[in-house]
Parts: structure tokens; sequence; C-alpha cells
């Protein structure tokens, strides 16, 4: 499968990074993330870069949900260091999780990267936006789109209320 997204469609991404968030490290990952996502066909704005706080992340989730877009994909704080915390910040604000796609992604690079699996990653829906959260990496970015973009332009219409095709797979 590999539908279009749809026409208009907006993404926003956010970096959850310590280092990123004071300047003391260039977010790369975060703006590879914006950058494959135009190639894709998205609208995107500026990348959002915050501490590693569940309120703060919390806080740029809700922006960019509020603004109507599409997708949100978060880049970093998937691991299991004491501060990676977007797992906790974005589980309470998704109404539905879709764990193939989280799963998919962790077992995307697992041969290349066996440490992938570490990744505590959530994807899932908050009405009609897909959540993302990918690993903090420029590969883990990669991997991540990889696995994304066959079916993005399937879910996004799913989700603006598209009728399901014949063999479109699960409903």
């Amino acid at each position: 499968m590999s539908d279009a997204v749809p026409a208009g469609a907006r993404a926003a991404v956010i970096t959850a990074s310590n280092r990123s968030s004071r300047g003391e490290r260039t977010d790369t990952s975060g703006h590879l993330l914006a950058d494959r996502l135009r190639e894709l066909g998205f609208a995107v704005g500026d990348v959002t870069v915050v501490p590693d706080e569940v309120p703060l992340i919390q806080d740029a989730l809700r922006t960019a949900l509020g603004s109507g877009v599409d997708l949100v994909v978060t880049t970093g704080g998937t691991g299991v260091t004491p501060t990676d915390v977007t797992p906790e910040a974005t589980r309470p604000l998704l109404e539905r999780e879709v764990p193939g796609i989280a799963e998919a992604i962790r077992q995307a690079s697992r041969e290349r990267v066996p440490t992938s699996i570490l990744s505590r990653g959530l994807a899932g829906t908050v009405g009609p936006a897909l959540v993302v959260n990918l690993p903090g990496s420029p590969g883990g970015v990669r991997d991540g789109i990889a696995v994304l973009a066959p079916i993005l332009g399937h879910v996004l219409t799913q989700l603006r209320g598209g009728d399901h095709r014949p063999g479109g797979g699960p409903g």
C-alpha cells in the first residue's frame, strides 16, 4: 500500500531534548524529520524543541494538535534513561493507541541496530490526528519514516472518515 498523503495534509514536529532546548546541541533529528515529511507532501512549520519534561512535552503536543494538524511526530525521549519521558507525556493524550506502528518502527532496524528495541515510543490517535514518537537520532528518524511513508496516506484518509477500500486491510 502506498496511498499518497491527502492534499493539504499538515504535520508538526516536536523534538524532546534537554541539550537542544538549551542550545548546547543542534537538533539534527527534528530538522531531518521535518524535511522528510515535506518530501512526503506535508506542510510542516517550524520544529518545536522542548526539554525532556512531561508537562512541556504535553504542552507542545496539545498546541500542535490544537492547530489542526493531521500528524504530530516527536523525536527524542523514547529510550530508557531517567530523562526519557516522551511516552509518559504522550500516552495520557492518546485516545486510541496503534501499537502496530510503534512495533514496526522498533523492528525496522533491529538487525542493524539491536538497541532499537529499547525505544519505548508510542503511536496513536487524538481525534483526526495521528501521533507518533520516534527516537532522537537521525538513524531512528530515517527508519521511522521508512515505516510510516507507505501507510500515512491510508491512515490519514481513515482518520478523516474515509471508507475502507476492498483489500485495504483491517478496519
